[in-house]
């Protein structure tokens, strides 16, 4: 989400007539954009921030702006702590730096900016399409800094991407905090069935993906809408967080370890050959050994294609930070982490091993080390030889690939035919 809203507010900034460099130094306007799901996120773009103080006061005229989910409401504490530092703006909220850099070059940025979509996007692209959170869990801030769940236009999404496939997208992931609860607060009710539906039918799009759903939102429409329709791909994100339902409860997830174990079973009788990744925290407020391990069975039983696992960290001003006791000890917290990786890492190399052989579907999005890369429709990373070529002729195309081998986190193979010849011209940045 993050990296969606730097790329609008980017598409902006182009539009008034700025551009990017690469170096602080070099330029007349930085901005952060920060995340605080954990404390390691929070940390760095607070080091970073305290890092421009000496250039800051180098350079007095150069603007200094902090956006994203460090800015709550209030920003006494943040002016106090970070001085230096011009604008603070909340996640989606361009306007006040829109409104300095229109004052300083004399426009009407208004008048301006159209579509906030990039000007030069990838291959792949995000694209926000509801924004904010209505669920409380008890660990999470996100509810707190990007607010209530508001859903953009059917109409305006679909305009968007047809602008971005004109730019040379091939594959969208449509994004929100609870992605599949899309359409809910709009007058219509369309759901994310009807929006996939939607955008499949937009030519040269090659490739869609939504990111992140929630268990409550996901349901048998949309179940349906990843096996019936072509375009979207067969791969889901279903964080569960915990597998014990007293650690659920005291998360504020409205499911239970067996509800989610029944959904996942309908999504893959539903959806042949689907991969499912999922988020898991470890080291919850009172989570004991055995309801840990009930994580690890959970991980263990569901095989899941990938784990984003991470260990709590207490965010101030959720309903954990005030009511629970961060009791769990952080050495036992990394020691359950590496006990997760080590056990996801094991599934991976068996999962992958079965892919050996196989002759699979990869949009190429960019390349690396004399190799061009990319993902299957179930996300799956492959890269394969690009025989001493890297011009851009293989950009946004769907390739055939044999795989050779396999590690638990990529695949390597060799190039079979091509599916679709609607390449694109490299924008530079791959």
């Amino acid at each position: 989400m993050n990296k969606a809203d730097s790329e609008r507010l980017g598409s902006a900034l182009e539009q008034l007539g700025l551009h990017s460099v690469t170096k602080a130094n070099d330029a007349d306007l930085v901005v952060f954009n920060s995340c605080v799901v954990r404390q390691g996120a929070e940390d760095k773009v607070a080091n970073n921030l305290s890092l421009m103080r000496p250039l800051k006061k180098q350079r007095p005229d150069q603007v200094v702006a902090l956006m994203g989910c460090m800015v709550g409401p209030k920003t006494d504490e943040l002016q106090r702590r970070f001085p230096h530092v011009d604008l603070f703006m909340r996640p989606q909220q361009y306007d006040p730096l829109l409104n300095l850099v229109g004052e300083q070059l004399g426009v009407d940025w208004e008048g301006c900016v159209g579509s906030l979509a990039p000007n030069q996007p990838d291959v792949t692209c995000y694209v926000p399409i509801i924004h904010g959170c209505d669920l409380m869990c008890t660990f999470c801030i996100i509810p707190y800094r990007r607010g209530r769940q508001v859903s953009r236009p059917v109409d305006e999404i679909v305009g968007e991407v047809e602008l971005l496939v004109q730019r040379g997208v091939r594959e969208v992931t449509v994004l929100g905090q609870t992605v599949d609860a899309y359409g809910h607060d709009l007058p219509e009710k369309p759901d994310l069935a009807h929006l996939l539906t939607s955008l499949n039918d937009i030519p040269d799009l090659l490739r869609i993906r939504f990111l992140t759903s929630h268990p409550t939102f996901m349901s048998q429409r949309i179940i349906q809408a990843v096996a019936d329709l072509p375009k979207v791909c067969e791969h889901i994100n279903l964080p569960v967080q915990a597998g014990d339902d007293e650690i659920l409860s005291r998360m504020r997830r409205p499911y239970t370890s067996a509800e989610y174990r029944e959904l996942v079973g309908r999504i893959r009788d539903t959806v042949p050959g689907v991969s499912l990744s999922t988020d898991l925290i470890v080291g919850f407020p009172g989570e004991t050994e055995d309801q840990f391990q009930r994580s690890m069975d959970m991980v263990a039983e569901l095989r899941f294609s990938k784990v984003h696992c991470a260990a709590y960290s207490t965010r101030p001003g959720t309903v954990a930070h005030r009511a629970m006791e961060d009791d769990i000890p952080q050495a036992d917290k990394a020691r359950r982490l590496k006990t997760v990786d080590q056990l996801q890492e094991s599934i991976l190399s068996d999962i992958n091993s079965t892919l050996v052989g196989q002759t699979l579907e990869v949009l190429v999005d960019g390349h690396k080390k004399g190799k061009w890369r990319g993902r299957t429709r179930t996300d799956k990373l492959v890269f394969f030889d690009a025989g001493g070529e890297l011009d851009g002729e293989r950009l946004g195309q769907l390739v055939n690939v044999k795989i050779d081998d396999a590690s638990p986190w990529s695949l390597q193979g060799t190039p079979v035919a091509v599916v679709s010849s609607a390449s694109i011209h490299s924008h530079g940045t791959t």
